[in-house]
């Protein structure tokens, strides 16, 4: 009776959750629609509605998180012909990450509080419109944003030098505008190893806008046109009277420069290793102690000095550096990112993660704690990410069925082995297909497991609070924007996508086809809905022979990413209902030992039967 209560008050509590997504959702919008002109109609559908409030997935150029359930996360209103002033009441939208509002007529600032009122903001696309003001300073506190587009405006003042500290910024376009003084050199000298400088075109065509990437110099205050000797002489005899002073002043200035450069660079990351100290002295602890002793200055010669030519990834937790050992070896050094535990916890936390060694997990084989800097050392995967070979390998030969069944079940199982027999159980939080590695024979290695708890000192080990940072947008779980609360529901609707990849070929958002726009879940969903399965599968592989193992990985997918998490099957279902497809392949012989409950058992068994 007591657990019934308790589920029914968990019931209960989602529920209200949802309704108040619901109220601030459609409220945003409804506020957004009465404070912008819109001459052509396009917000007809955004009414108030009290019957279907979910309809607001709906409305014209509003994307909800998924199966057409809010919370609300992008908004796009390209080319709409809206006016006004910047629109008003998107406070209320506290999921979005994406607003786009390019090629309209909006005029105003740009407000303040922007980032304050949609802190998940990721993507912010202003252009072409006519917004005035300066560029408020506050963006920089957007800390998740990847793309700002403010080109083809009438902005006006300088551009601040602390939007170049946002370490995700990938696109920043301030052209065609009414900009001057100098370019911040953190927007031309990028101060993190895995983004590189803009150059000119994010910055032209603006008159006063002067100094590098452009090639126009920044005028002398002192230059005036018409000046005469005579006022040119009277001026440098008064100046000569306040040299002294001036001096003092300077000098002061100096020191203070100096002082903000050194702070500057302590923030470079760019130079971060050459600020580390007598790197012989520190030793580099592996969890199998090699013949010959590893120190820190081993791993600076491996990576050339931590030199940018030397990444060759980088992610939320950190960057990563490939090293090439005297020995022949090679390896991968990560630099994690973020705030950490203390030394002694890291250690801790360290020594228990280095005790966790399973077939499809990368080895993690040492680490490093020097002043603020936190390094592992894991072994090198020759073949890359999941997400490279398959969406970036252009050069190399796409991957066939039976390989990519291959790490379909690889991956299941390690993701499996984390969730029901690593002690303490692991939740990933961020699964992708950025974090499935290829070693030389193409098993899937996971790569990141456990890093959650090493870089969120309050996080427990079955339930993790996200603390607003969603994970990468298309493999977000719909309920981690409602309860800010990780589990392994959420994992496993995560793994969903990365098996919707593997089927399709295609990316989780962004998929366009013919008049579809949205998420890869959105996208299979419509054409199941409408008959036309089939059309999901990659075209490269479709009548290969192989259509109807695709099938089956598409619909365990499709069970994967249920809107609601329990209706999802665990990550050892999945693992056992992959296993099955792919039996006759004999991939491998190797089984994981995990728990089973009567009541997993048979919902497993059921599910199953399903899908073969």
């Amino acid at each position: 009776m007591a657990l019934l209560l308790i589920q029914l008050c968990l019931g209960m509590l989602v529920m209200l959750q949802t309704a108040c997504a619901l109220r601030d959702d459609l409220s945003c919008l409804l506020n957004f629609k009465a404070s912008v002109g819109d001459p052509e109609g396009h917000l007809i559908t955004w009414t108030n509605t009290t019957s279907s409030p979910r309809s607001i997935c709906t409305w014209y150029g509003v994307t909800c998180y998924g199966n057409n359930a809010p919370p609300v996360y992008f908004i796009k209103l390209s080319g709409s012909r809206l006016n006004g002033s910047f629109p008003q009441g998107l406070k209320g939208c506290n999921a979005l990450t994406r607003l786009d509002l390019s090629d309209n007529s909006f005029t105003g600032p740009i407000p303040n509080k922007l980032c304050s009122d949609l802190p998940n903001l990721v993507d912010l696309d202003l252009s072409r419109n006519k917004i005035q003001g300066s560029i408020p300073s506050s963006l920089a506190e957007c800390k998740f944003m990847n793309d700002i587009l403010l080109n083809n405006n009438e902005l006006s003042g300088t551009i601040p030098e602390q939007i170049g500290y946002l370490n995700r910024l990938q696109r920043f376009d301030v052209s065609s505008n009414r900009l001057e003084g100098f370019i911040p050199s953190t927007l031309v000298e990028r101060q993190f190893e895995n983004r590189s400088g803009f150059d000119a075109s994010s910055f032209l065509n603006n008159t006063s806008l002067c100094g590098r990437p452009l090639k126009n110099k920044c005028a002398r205050i002192g230059d005036r046109k018409g000046a005469t000797a005579e006022v040119i002489v009277g001026g440098a005899v008064g100046s000569a009277v306040g040299v002294l002073f001036i001096g003092a002043i300077i000098f002061c200035c100096i020191v203070r420069s100096t002082n903000k450069k050194r702070a500057t660079m302590l923030r470079d990351e760019s130079k971060w290793a050459s600020r580390i100290k007598a790197p012989k002295s520190v030793i580099v602890s592996m969890f199998e102690k090699p013949l010959v002793m590893i120190r820190l200055s081993d791993l600076m010669d491996a990576t050339n000095g931590f030199s940018k030519e030397n990444i060759v990834a980088s992610g939320r937790s950190g960057i990563v550096y490939i090293g090439d050992f005297t020995d022949g070896s090679v390896m991968a050094i990560k630099r994690l990112q973020g705030p950490t535990r203390t030394e002694r916890q890291f250690r801790g936390e360290m020594d228990s993660l280095g005790q966790i060694h399973h077939r499809n997990l990368v080895p993690v084989l040492g680490y490093c704690v020097v002043g603020q800097e936190r390094l592992l050392v894991c072994k090198h995967m020759s073949n890359g990410s999941l997400n490279d070979r398959l969406h970036d390998a252009f050069e190399k030969e796409p991957l066939d069925w039976k390989t990519r069944l291959k790490i379909a079940i690889g991956a299941s199982r390690g993701f499996a082995w984390l969730h029901h027999s690593c002690n303490p159980r692991i939740i990933h939080r961020n699964i992708s297909s950025n974090c499935i590695l290829l070693d030389d024979e193409f098993e899937p290695r996971i790569t990141d497991f456990g890093l959650a708890r090493v870089m969120k000192p309050v996080d427990t080990h079955i339930n993790t609070a996200i603390s607003g940072d969603f994970g990468d947008v298309g493999y977000v779980a719909p309920e981690y924007v409602r309860t800010l609360v990780a589990t392994m529901r959420g994992d496993v609707y995560s793994f969903g996508v990365v098996l919707l990849e593997l089927v399709t070929a295609r990316k989780p958002v962004d998929v366009v086809d013919s008049d579809f726009k949205g998420t890869l879940v959105e996208w299979v969903g419509v054409l199941v809905s409408s008959g036309c399965i089939t059309d999901a599968l990659d075209s490269s592989l479709r009548g290969k022979g192989v259509d109807g193992e695709m099938l089956q990985v598409l619909k365990i997918a499709l069970s994967c990413v249920q809107a609601a998490a329990r209706e999802r099957p665990s990550m050892y279902q999945v693992s056992g209902l992959l296993h099955a497809v792919g039996q006759h392949y004999n991939f491998s012989d190797d089984c994981d030992e995990f728990p089973v409950f009567p009541e997993t058992e048979r919902r497993y068994n059921r599910l199953v039967v399903s899908v073969t």
